[in-house]
C-alpha cells in the first residue's frame, strides 16, 4: 500500500535525515496491513554513542519540519533509540549488534518494504 503523499512526504524526510549522519540500512516497514495500532516503521543501524545522537536529532529536526509532531523518546541507551512520532511513524535507531538482536525485520517479515532510493545529488 502507498502511503498518501504527506506521510510519503514525511518519510522521506526521516529516510534522508538519517543517510544526511550517515546510518546505514535504512529501511521502511508499511505496517498498516499487519498491525492493528502501528503504521510505519523506520530501521536504521548507527554506530553507538555520537553517531546515534546526531542521526536521532538530525532526524527530529527533519520530521518537525515536514509536519511531525515532537516525538516521544524511549531508550535512549547506548545500543538502541526509538522516537515515536505520535502513533503513525516509530523510528528505531539501532547499533549492529542490537539490530541483529531484536531482528525487528524479522519480527515483522511479512510486512510490505517501502522503497525510497538514494537522492543523487
Amino acid at each position: 500500500m502507498i502511503p498518501d503523499p504527506t506521510t510519503h512526504t514525511q518519510l522521506r524526510a526521516i529516510v534522508d535525515a538519517a543517510r544526511e549522519r550517515r546510518a546505514e540500512d535504512v529501511l521502511v516497514l508499511d505496517l498498516t496491513e499487519v498491525s492493528s495500532t502501528l503504521e510505519y516503521f523506520v530501521i536504521c543501524t548507527a554506530t553507538a554513542g555520537l553517531q546515534l545522537n546526531a542521526v536521532q536529532e538530525n532526524i527530529r529536526e527533519k520530521a518537525q519540519a515536514a509536519g511531525l509532531p515532537r516525538p516521544s523518546v524511549e531508550g535512549p541507551s547506548e545500543r538502541w533509540l526509538l522516537l515515536a512520532f505520535g502513533g503513525s511513524i516509530v523510528v528505531h535507531i539501532m547499533t549492529k549488534d542490537a539490530r541483529e538482536y531484536y531482528d525487528l525485520e524479522g519480527l515483522w517479515s511479512d510486512a510490505h518494504v517501502l522503497d525510497f532510493p538514494e537522492v543523487q545529488a
